[in-house]
């Protein structure tokens, strides 16, 4: 009784909490409505990225692929979802480890992707990338990065980049529910919402870090509300659904383009597959992993939509075989392609600015 009293003589606990100041948030996302058209494009490009990424398991397998390898299998709605609301040669994107998916989903050519894949010359980073460090200034897409979480600060700067050139582009920064517990990510939200850049910051809540499940490894487990002590305004979306991730990308363009500053996205989505090609994924179930395909998968559920579209099963297995076609041409070309001249162990080492 005694340390109650001097407690609240103390005030401990006897001040209101401020009130939240009222302040404009963002819309509910609508779920997007394709053409039919649209919908066989975004089943296209996720089927290209499942099966490429079957492939470069296989080639794994085989020593083909050498190093860490972080396959997206199950994730495809997220990029396909998201990418297809930017504006290629406008907008930037910028992303962790995982990122054969997304530079899939921007359209790249496969065949420099796996190239690099297996460490070619011809690969999109001239086979000195690998798996983990892909990238294209041409097509605006800055990383494949290896350091957890630091892609988010560059990212930042990108979209610092953007403002200051005024160039209306907006920088799309993916990273993962591990990365969300580092620190520089909170650092680049501070920034971000004092300078208003525009950047959507993309949680790709895959539902371990590694091998450790979110609810263990995050006090608060809800990471589309980790921007509100900067004023960010955060989403939570269902990352299985293409049609939902594609609304949701609209809604957050919307805002960052209209001067609001950054919004947060957290898609809700789940890999298939270990973390990268060396991790067993003994942390969790067959079982919890294939209730999650039977009930979730994004290719699936665009397939059902299709044919509630009166879309033939026949032509979906047409797009199937291609699709199969393009990756078997893509190993191929790789397979067959050099290895970079030692000299290029030289090059791209630093870029000067006169």
């Amino acid at each position: 009784m005694a340390k109650a009293a001097t407690l609240k003589s103390a005030g401990a606990g006897t001040a209101a909490a401020p009130a939240t100041p009222n302040r404009e948030r963002p819309p509910e996302p609508k779920r997007y409505q394709p053409s039919q058209e649209e919908l066989l494009g975004f089943y296209r490009q996720m089927l290209l990225i499942r099966r490429f990424e079957e492939r470069a398991g296989q080639l794994y397998g085989l020593g083909f692929i050498g190093g860490f390898c972080h396959l997206y299998i199950g994730q495809e709605a997220v990029a396909v979802g998201l990418q297809s609301a930017m504006e290629p040669g406008k907008d930037s994107v910028i992303t962790g480890y995982r990122d054969h998916g997304h530079m899939l989903a921007y359209g790249i050519d496969p065949k420099i992707i796996m190239a690099e894949l297996t460490g070619r010359a011809a690969g999109i980073s001239k086979g000195k990338g690998g798996s983990m460090h892909m990238f294209s200034v041409e097509h605006k897409f800055y990383g494949g990065h290896g350091i957890v979480g630091a892609q988010v600060s560059l990212g930042t700067g990108l979209a610092f980049g953007h403002k200051y050139k005024q160039d209306g582009g907006v920088c799309l920064a993916y990273f993962g529910d591990g990365a969300a517990n580092q620190g520089q990510v909170y650092e680049s939200f501070n920034m971000a919402e004092l300078w208003k850049l525009p950047i959507i910051y993309v949680i790709e809540n895959n539902q371990y870090a590694m091998g450790t499940s979110v609810n263990r490894s995050s006090a608060e487990d809800q990471l589309y509300k980790r921007g509100e002590s900067f004023r960010i305004s955060g989403l939570q979306v269902d990352g299985m659904d293409v049609l939902a991730v594609r609304g949701a990308a609209e809604t957050a363009l919307d805002w960052v383009r209209s001067g609001k500053g950054p919004i947060l996205l957290e898609l809700k989505t789940y890999r298939y597959r270990g973390h990268s090609m060396s991790d067993p994924a003994k942390y969790r179930s067959r079982e919890e992993v294939q209730a999650v395909r039977d009930k979730s998968d994004p290719i699936e559920h665009a397939k059902r939509e299709l044919e509630g579209m009166g879309v033939a099963e026949d032509e979906l297995k047409k797009i199937d075989a291609e699709i199969k076609r393009i990756v078997v041409e893509a190993a191929d070309f790789a397979e067959q392609s050099p290895e970079p001249e030692a000299g290029e162990l030289y090059t791209d080492v630093l870029v000067e600015d006169y």
